[in-house]
């Protein structure tokens, strides 16, 4: 069999392997990415791709490696899901890095995170000033949290005592030129509707508008693919 086929056929299956196993191993891959789940998912990404260009091997032995490699990430995250001090020990816990406006550099020499890391995330949380900082943890996932000093804190309408309207989800009514008319009739609209609304935004056609949103109670957000922005 030609080379070029068997490297696709391999790929096609490759492919969908790695497919399967990454909606196997679920979301927490991303949302939560540890190091280790990070060099777990260089590993099966690897061996997938070798699986395709290997043609010295069958592809059995790296398709049970793949499977290998899920099963017992399964495994661990079903344990880590059980036992809270498995989970404290496979995946690490949060730690205390500035507790009442003092940085603990014994947390920090510990987990060999830098002074210039730390001032890195802070700015990337929109704190420029430590003074503002009450509590800082650095999470798990190396994401770093930050409480203010209740001073610093942003007021809140909670704050003044005012009532505001409810929030909403929005809906997509057009997205890429199309009409979504399932989300139409949830909201309660129709076309002749949506029509009155694109000539008030002087729209001649549907197919003209980029995204369009309705945001209850009574809002409709409508871009189109020529802005005219000069």
């Amino acid at each position: 069999m030609n080379e070029a086929l068997i490297v696709l056929v391999r790929g096609i299956i490759g492919f969908f392997s790695l497919l399967i196993f990454a909606r196997i191993l679920g979301k927490q891959q991303i949302s939560q990415l540890t190091f280790f789940d990070y060099i777990l998912g260089i590993t099966i990404g690897s061996t997938a791709s070798t699986l395709t260009t290997d043609l010295t091997s069958t592809v059995w032995c790296h398709w049970v490696g793949l499977l290998t490699w899920t099963v017992l990430s399964l495994i661990l995250q079903f344990i880590a899901l059980k036992s809270k001090r498995a989970s404290d020990y496979l995946d690490d816990k949060p730690t205390i890095i500035i507790m009442n406006g003092k940085i603990l550099e014994s947390s920090m020499k510990k987990l060999r995170y830098r002074l210039s890391d730390l001032l890195e995330q802070l700015r990337d949380k929109g704190v420029f000033d430590l003074n503002q900082v009450a509590f800082a943890i650095l999470e798990k996932d190396g994401q770093l949290s930050v409480l203010k000093k209740p001073e610093y804190e942003p007021v809140t309408p909670k704050d003044l005592n005012l009532t505001v309207p409810p929030s909403y989800l929005s809906s997509e009514l057009i997205y890429d030129g199309i009409v979504i008319e399932e989300n139409l009739k949830k909201v309660n609209k129709d076309m002749k509707w949506l029509d009155l609304q694109l000539k008030a935004h002087n729209v001649k056609h549907i197919s003209d508008v980029f995204i369009a949103t309705y945001n209850p109670p009574d809002s409709i957000y409508i871009d189109l693919y020529k802005d005219h922005i000069q």
